[in-house]
């Protein structure tokens, strides 16, 4: 049986494509109305899909894609309203008007949990203002500054080799860094060096010196959760050496 209504999202669409995609069709029909009810979606849903053999399951669908699009804050209430009426907000017609900024959105819900306090602030900001190399050079700058901070090292040591002196290894008794975990494998200290020397080297000195070009907003939100995961082993370090120092 077929009907002369519209459904708001292709049934093939329903039948093939995940839920975030589902999401971008939904809002794109959406954002075509001043306002909308919600309820009208189901409805107009229901009357599209009647007597299709999978029409519960395309039901269900569009409510998948209906909670998508209001879990992201991509529709709201009508502010001059008292009743159920929905619009498109302003983050939502931007992603309408760029089908690429799907990937900025995901990109931000890597970010969406509580970060290092260090990060949180003029990191986050800038990363959701789009300026994605400011906030990787300040995310990896916060992290040489905490290991020089803790290390008890002078500003002289920067870059990489801060990394290298605050995380030297321990070799058969001999003085390591004072980051360094003398209880740790050899193996398992020079890859900690290493670990930090690398993020450092590639992610922090190249914006120091040069424009780096951060255009993948994935990227630079990877680039924010290795900081705070290094922020976080400092902290571990930190507390490492105060055990150490009152045994």
């Amino acid at each position: 049986m077929t009907t002369n209504t519209t459904p708001p999202i292709p049934m093939d669409a329903l039948r093939t494509l995940p839920t975030p995609e589902l999401g971008m069709l939904l809002l794109e029909r959406l954002g075509k109305e001043t306002r909308f009810l919600p309820q009208n979606i189901t409805a107009e849903a229901r009357i599209a899909f009647k007597g299709e053999s999978d029409e519960a399951d395309l039901l269900d669908r569009v409510c998948e894609a209906w909670a998508w699009v209001e879990s992201k804050a991509l529709v709201s209430q009508v502010g001059t309203k008292t009743s159920d009426f929905r619009r498109v907000t302003t983050d939502g017609r931007k992603l309408v008007a760029d089908p690429s900024a799907l990937v900025r959105l995901a990109a931000a819900d890597r970010l969406a949990g509580p970060m290092h306090p260090a990060l949180e602030g003029h990191v986050r900001t800038n990363f959701h203002l789009g300026q994605y190399e400011i906030a990787c050079f300040a995310a990896m700058k916060e992290v040489e500054v905490a290991v020089r901070d803790t290390a008890g090292l002078g500003h002289s040591e920067i870059g990489v080799n801060l990394m290298r002196t605050a995380f030297k290894p321990h070799n058969n008794g001999a003085g390591g860094g004072p980051l360094a975990d003398a209880g740790a494998e050899g193996g398992e200290q020079v890859a900690m060096a290493a670990l930090f020397a690398g993020a450092i080297g590639v992610f922090k000195n190249p914006t120091s010196h040069r424009t780096v070009t951060f255009d993948d907003p994935m990227e630079a939100a990877e680039v924010i959760q290795l900081a705070d995961l290094l922020l976080r082993l400092v902290e571990k370090a930190k507390v490492r050496e105060i055990k150490t120092e009152n045994e």
